[in-house]
């Protein structure tokens, strides 16, 4: 019998996707925890962090393209797979694990 633990996921349903036009991001609030919620026009769908570590700027009313999100308020891009800085020394982005459902709602997995 394996004595491995067992990890809890927890999903939360943030609504429809169609809430976020393409190329854009928004924010959303579970408890005291924002997250920033992209929909990337290849269809991707990213959650990170809501704030660039240099600034606290808006990621979420940043520029959003080839995988990436730009800082509106210095330039900082930053990878939104893996939330590792684009060309600067600006510490990463939090990234977080989102899915969409066949029924186009979006979840946060939270782990």
């Amino acid at each position: 019998m394996s004595t491995a633990a067992l990890v809890k996921t927890r999903s939360v349903a943030l609504g429809s996707l169609w809430q976020i036009p393409l190329g854009e991001g928004r924010v959303f609030t579970i408890g005291e925890r924002s997250f920033a919620v992209f929909r990337a026009r290849d269809g991707g769908v990213h959650a990170t962090d809501p704030f660039c570590p240099h600034r606290q700027g808006p990621l979420a009313d940043g520029l959003v393209g080839a995988g990436t999100v730009t800082c509106p308020f210095h330039g900082f891009r930053f990878d939104l797979r893996t939330g590792c800085a684009i060309g600067h020394d600006c510490p990463p982005i939090g990234t977080y694990r989102v899915s969409v459902d066949a029924y186009g709602d979006i979840h946060l997995h939270l782990e």
